[in-house]
């Protein structure tokens, strides 16, 4: 199994402002993180795209670029790319040069989003939220697959006999479909025989289970290879040495953040009972130390059916540099070997 981070780029804020200084030092720590996770023997770094003031991951291809000058073997990848509002051409330019860059190591991960302030920013209606998202899937597929490319739709002007540059080193390049809840993103997956990165973070993980079954049977009846549709797990987690520190470094800070994303979007304020829930044997949450965290991604893994890679998001508790880069550590030096010692 891979294992790896995602981050959403988080800012320094003062004051409810990020000012310039304090995100240029939180993008050198971001990228010190990166660097780190490469040497600790991590698979994967992804990096996230909002458009709001506390994070700094707008353009995650100039971050992971920057990234790949600092790194030799971690696979590099957007986390999500949000498709909808964005053009396929450029996104597909952009992580074709990153796979140069990096000498074959980009991905996409490609999704519409779990916020909805990019279509105000780029003048799109957010009505069309699946319509576009699927329109521009199917170019950003059909350039992936064709260097002259005819192609026409709704939403963007036609191409015509038009060649598109550059191209990776990775032919396919790949692309993942990220997605939350709805069947029918399942469903759009495993129609199109493309690897599926499920983030679930909260609730039970167990619960979707449905979901992945209906992925495969869908890419099953597609004509597409069981090895084709690999599921990969994206949820909040941190490991400290103990359990007890763990709780201690990601509480305080993981509260506020949902407590403060809860007003947006109708969520009950955190607290400690829910932490609780969600941090238990069959809640989404992996906090905790590294054998109590392996054990719980393999036990995630079995129930749902097995998985192929698994993210941490843990930049959202407002944790110190010192402790993301120490939990870093830990994940790829003992989390991992253990998930995958005891998953073969």
């Amino acid at each position: 199994m891979e294992i790896g981070i995602d981050s959403f780029a988080a800012a320094q804020m003062s004051n409810t402002a990020a000012t310039a200084a304090n995100s240029m030092n939180a993008i050198s720590a971001l990228l010190e993180r990166i660097e780190h996770a490469d040497k600790s023997g991590l698979d994967v770094f992804g990096i996230g795209e909002h458009h709001r003031k506390e994070f700094l991951d707008s353009a995650p291809a100039v971050l992971l670029a920057a990234a790949a000058a600092r790194t030799k073997n971690i696979r590099l990848t957007s986390a999500v790319t949000v498709l909808s509002a964005a053009d396929p051409v450029r996104v597909f330019q952009s992580f074709a040069t990153l796979d140069l860059v990096s000498q074959g190591r980009a991905e996409i991960v490609v999704g519409r989003g779990s916020f909805t302030e990019s279509f105000p920013l780029f003048g799109l209606n957010l009505n069309d939220y699946d319509e576009l998202f699927s329109e521009k899937l199917n170019l950003l597929l059909t350039i992936r697959a064709n260097e002259i490319v005819n192609w026409s739709g709704k939403f963007r002007a036609a191409l015509h006999n038009q060649a598109i540059y550059p191209r990776p080193i990775q032919n396919p390049l790949p692309i993942w479909l990220g997605v939350g809840g709805t069947p029918e993103s399942f469903i759009r997956a495993g129609a199109l025989g493309l690897p599926l990165m499920v983030a679930v973070i909260g609730g039970e993980t167990h619960r979707f289970r449905p979901l992945i079954d209906l992925y495969r049977e869908t890419g099953k009846r597609a004509g597409f290879a069981p090895e084709q549709l690999k599921v990969g797990l994206h949820s909040l987690g941190y490991v400290a040495e103990t359990k007890e520190k763990a709780i201690e470094d990601y509480y305080p800070g993981y509260a506020e953040t949902f407590t403060r994303i809860g007003k947006e979007r109708g969520w009950p304020p955190v607290s400690p009972t829910r932490f609780d829930a969600q941090n238990g044997a069959l809640g989404a949450l992996l906090v905790g130390n590294p054998e109590e965290v392996a054990a719980k991604i393999l036990r995630h893994s079995a129930s749902l059916g097995g998985i192929s890679r698994f993210t941490f998001q843990m930049d959202n508790a407002a944790l110190p540099h010192s402790k993301l880069m120490n939990s870093i550590e830990l994940i790829g030096k003992r989390v991992a070997p253990l998930v995958n010692t005891n998953s073969n």
